[in-house]
């Protein structure tokens, strides 16, 4: 059986953390699991955990007068969702749900903003780390946006 330690360690998210950031890191964390239908988290609702997706499908979703829901981003086994937990107001601002049953490792984010704010190498390493998951996902967006809205060149 493994440690919290060594469960995140192997996450791709966590990839080149030293051991001791790995243990304050594992003291914000725990196992959760999701049923397909179930929400992780629900646009408006205060932001204080994140998870580190080890088996099954979360979509991002965002409802749309008229429309419903509308998926905007799917994330699978060894992606993270929920950053709203690092950017005040911490806010969720979309709606998180399980699309397939969900085994994930949650992080505390109240927990993990106090030991960023105690040890700033901590804090650093983990803003890299979810900057560039921010800016994965913005990057997926705009070429969503493009296949929605792209239209024909105007012929000449």
């Amino acid at each position: 059986m493994q440690t919290m330690e060594e469960v995140l360690g192997s996450h791709p998210f966590f990839a080149g953390l030293n051991a001791d950031a790995m243990r304050l890191i594992a003291g914000c964390a725990s196992n959760v699991h999701f049923a397909e239908g179930e929400f992780l988290f629900e646009e408006g609702h205060e932001a204080n955990q994140f998870w580190v997706i080890r088996r099954g499908r979360v979509a991002m979703q965002m409802e749309s007068p008229g429309q419903g829901a509308i998926v905007t981003d799917t994330m699978d086994e060894g992606e993270v969702v929920g950053w709203s937990w690092l950017v005040p107001p911490y806010r969720f601002f979309a709606d998180g749900r399980a699309v397939t049953p969900v085994s994930a490792t949650a992080l505390d984010g109240a927990c993990l903003r106090g030991k960023c704010e105690a040890d700033p190498e901590l804090g650093y390493q983990l803003l890299k780390r979810v900057t560039s998951v921010m800016y994965q996902r913005l990057q997926s967006t705009r070429i969503r946006l493009l296949d929605l809205y792209g239209t024909e060149p105007a012929q000449a």
